[in-house]
């Protein structure tokens, strides 16, 4: 079986590499994108089966990845928030997300979920 794709949308290049080598290490395909437009080019090119969402982007709102990248074949949103309030909560909930994690979230947390994540897609 194909290992998991799995799209990491964030800024941080400190952020997205700690989690690529870290879900890598996990058995995922992973790619990266650092705003808005490349997440659209790579998700729509190579769908992912589980995109891994921040919300705060240079070119705007990462909720915005979710219908076309949900409409491209992508299964699972998780958000990566630094925004612990119930109305963002509902916000991404509302935008057809599955998760919403707060950070700093534990290393431990993230391998335990993805292996939910996982399991939800066989």
């Amino acid at each position: 079986m194909q290992p998991r794709h799995l799209l990491i949308v964030d800024d941080s290049a400190a952020v997205t590499s700690a989690l690529k080598l870290l879900f890598q290490e996990s058995g995922f395909r992973v790619t990266t994108a650092g705003a808005i437009e490349e997440a659209v080019r790579v998700g729509t090119s190579d769908r992912a089966d589980i995109l891994l969402l921040d919300l705060t982007l240079p070119d705007g709102d990462g909720l915005l990845l979710a219908e076309p990248l949900k409409n491209s074949g992508t299964k699972r949103i998780v958000v990566l928030t630094g925004h612990d309030d119930r109305e963002t909560r509902q916000r991404c909930l509302d935008a057809g997300c599955s998760d919403v994690l707060v950070k700093p979230v534990s290393v431990r947390d993230l391998i335990d979920r993805s292996r939910d994540w996982i399991a939800e897609l066989q």
